[in-house]
């Protein structure tokens, strides 16, 4: 996969992220939990990140930037998926946890398929470490 390619995937992953943001955002269940209420903040905050690099065209630093901020993103989903049924066992709230959790699975998914068709420092996000890609 290019990192072209996988630009225009991860677009459509995060718009499915966006979507259990929302949810969750306006879900009253979760609105006195504050270690909850932290899911779609990070959310937020990480498909915002990327926001100038996809604006500027940057595939490169848009990489760097899902891949530096991913295990953030991987920890929320996995507090949510776990902790979700506290507030609410009620479908909507075990489909977006199911949700978030294979945006993720689908995230590391396309960061390694670039991986393997990019040799490192070439736009791939390969070169870049697990804490880069914090500039926002």
């Amino acid at each position: 996969m290019t990192p072209e390619e996988a630009v225009e995937r991860l677009n459509v992953i995060l718009a499915h992220a966006w979507m259990v943001r929302t949810f969750l955002k306006h879900a009253d269940e979760i609105q006195d939990d504050e270690e909850l209420l932290d899911v779609p903040r990070t959310v937020f905050d990480y498909i915002r990140m990327v926001e100038p690099s996809a604006q500027r065209g940057d595939h490169k630093d848009y990489l760097r930037r899902v891949k530096g901020r991913l295990p953030k993103l991987r920890r929320a989903a996995e507090l949510f998926a776990r902790e979700f049924r506290r507030v609410s066992d009620h479908t909507n709230f075990e489909m977006a946890a199911r949700s978030l959790s294979g945006c993720v699975r689908q995230i590391e998914d396309v960061l390694s398929a670039v991986d393997r068709q990019t040799p490192a420092g070439e736009g791939g996000g390969a070169a870049a470490s697990p804490d880069q890609g914090t500039g926002s």
